[in-house]
């Protein structure tokens, strides 16, 4: 009978454990399915929060599942705005050379297969004496400005120790994981791979988890609970209210496409902004300014099954984000069949096919955005047609059933197993 494979996953930070971001949402889903696979994980994260420690639910109830945990050592008021960056630099490089170390340790005394780090979690497993594979997953190389035009000056030179840290991972890994093959370039200009050393394996979605939490009912009571009539076209956005986000253009584009003689000034619609953040003042500003404050709501901090409702009560999912990873937000959105209105920035152009689920336009372009909102508004007929070519591109392209196989493939082909 051969033998499971066994790998270790180390992370910074996973669902439910630490919060509901990106990261912790790609953990918490790659462990799972790899499980569900027959794979044995060992998941290395830091001690959950006080809430969870109190709650008492284990949220990896899998006998192939064992969580080891290493402290995560910080300061008072960590990762709050202004404090992230520090952090990520000092106490996260600490926690990957503890975490790394650990998981070596694993492997040489015959525990594991092949460690899977994401980020510098595993900084202290970049020795070429550790004796098992390396696969690094650097997710969206913020530290490196990749998802940005530019890194603000201050904030770039307080990341130079992380990026130091996550190029020492990527030397000494085996692979390297580029979550989007949008983003290929991006991986290529910051951490140098070696032929054959980059793989591309996206970001993936839970299509059985999504399709739980909200379906058209749902969509339904969470437009009448806001007043919005069911004739109404709604335009979704959904994120932190940072300057990033692209809210405050959003808003302007809208001001032109309800002008008189816009195609958004004859028909009933409403603008839901589901998040909260420092830039909220600056995007009330904006839509004081475009006259359309009538139409907006501020949907705030949503819980998952109302944010999955939001996804339902939507017409069209619109991201104007100046610069992004790989959105999770987006394929959620596409999940639920949802057209999507986009910028040409990280991973989104992988998603976004414009003419088939719906409409690309550069970062920052009001005059552009505006003319795909219009243009939305003038194909009402073909908006399920898109929606629905979103939801077959993430059942092919995007669903962790799919992408868990491409993983282990790669861990046998390292592993020779």
């Amino acid at each position: 009978m051969t033998r499971p494979l066994r790998v270790a996953v180390v992370a910074r930070a996973v669902m439910p454990l630490h919060g509901l971001g990106g990261l912790e949402r790609s953990v918490h889903d790659l462990v799972r399915y790899l499980a569900a696979r027959g794979v044995d994980v060992t998941l290395i994260v830091p001690p959950p929060g006080p809430m969870r420690r109190q709650s008492g639910d284990d949220p990896f109830a899998s006998p192939r599942i064992r969580l080891r945990h290493v402290p995560y050592l910080t300061f008072p008021l960590a990762n709050r705005r202004g404090t992230t960056v520090l952090d990520r630099s000092s106490s996260y490089l600490l926690y990957g050379m503890r975490a790394g170390r650990f998981a070596v340790s694993l492997a040489r005394q015959g525990e594991i297969d092949l460690i899977h780090g994401f980020g510098a979690s595993v900084l202290g497993a970049a020795n070429p004496h550790r004796g098992v594979p390396l696969v690094l997953n650097p997710q969206g190389l913020e530290e490196f400005g990749a998802t940005a035009a530019a890194l603000p000056a201050l904030k770039r030179l307080g990341y130079t120790p992380l990026r130091w840290a996550v190029r020492r991972v990527a030397r000494s890994a085996d692979r390297i994981i580029a979550t989007d093959a949008a983003l290929e370039p991006t991986v290529v200009r910051h951490l140098h791979p070696r032929a054959n050393q980059l793989r591309t394996i996206p970001n993936g979605i839970d299509l059985v988890s999504v399709s739980a939490l909200a379906g058209p009912a749902d969509g339904l009571l969470m437009r009448h609970r806001h007043g919005i009539g069911t004739g109404e076209m709604v335009l979704l956005s959904v994120g932190r209210l940072e300057f990033n986000k692209g809210f405050d253009v959003l808003a302007r584009a809208l001001a032109i496409a309800a002008r008189p003689a816009g195609l958004l000034s004859v028909a009933g619609w409403r603008w839901v902004i589901v998040g909260a953040g420092p830039h909220r003042p600056a995007i009330e500003a904006e839509i004081e300014r475009a006259g359309i404050g009538r139409h907006v709501v501020f949907a705030g901090r949503a819980t998952e099954q109302e944010l999955h409702a939001w996804y339902e009560a939507a017409s069209v999912f619109v991201h104007p984000t100046r610069y992004e990873g790989s959105s999770l937000v987006t394929l959620e959105a596409m999940a639920h069949r949802r057209p999507i209105i986009g910028t040409i920035a990280g991973g989104l152009p992988d998603k976004i096919h414009p003419g088939v689920n719906g409409w690309l336009v550069e970062p920052g372009d009001v005059r552009a955005l505006a003319d795909a909102l219009e243009d939305a508004v003038s194909s009402a007929a073909r908006l399920n047609t898109f929606g629905a070519a979103s939801r077959q591109l993430v059942e092919r392209e995007f669903a962790w059933s799919v992408l868990v196989d491409r993983q282990i493939e790669m861990y046998r082909e390292l592993t020779g197993t």
